[in-house]
């Protein structure tokens, strides 16, 4: 079983941008939102893929994500995901090795920019970049899976 170690961030600024080491394009939608188990489907550029997570324990949760055919995950944004949204990600690496995920959402959600990191454990140390604002890991208010319904 995979573990997904997870701290979410405000983002206070756009200085991620010159940093990042490269950005892709996500269009994902929720076929189930029920917090105990979510399945997601998602547009990773040009790959498709299909994610199941369960209900987070703090930053700690299971997630079991696989590749799917392109056509497929189209299909099942269309016609089975509850709502769908879009946004660009960026990738910055930290000063630590560890990489962040900066997502800048579209639509009805623009203007909302939060930064992931995933950490091997989840007391694992790591430096907050100066474009990192208040944590929010644990607000429901802030996952993707309840922002679709904004979308």
């Amino acid at each position: 079983m995979a573990k997904e170690i997870e701290r979410k961030f405000l983002v206070d600024d756009g200085t991620y941008r010159d940093l990042a080491l490269a950005s892709i394009e996500i269009v994902q939608g929720y076929i189930s939102c029920d917090p105990d188990r979510t399945v997601r489907v998602r547009m990773y550029g040009d790959r498709g893929f299909i994610t199941v997570k369960t209900r987070n324990t703090g930053a700690v949760r299971n997630e079991w994500e696989f590749e799917i055919p392109s056509s497929e995950a189209r299909d099942m944004l269309a016609e089975a995901c509850r709502g769908v949204l879009s946004k660009t990600r960026y990738i910055v690496p930290g000063d630590d090795g560890l990489s962040w995920e900066i997502d800048e959402f579209h639509g009805r959600l623009q203007g909302l920019v939060i930064a992931e990191i995933e950490l091997p454990e989840e007391d694992h140390p790591f430096t907050r970049p100066g474009f990192i604002g208040r944590e929010v890991t644990g607000d429901p208010r802030y996952y993707n899976s309840n922002l679709v319904a904004q979308a």
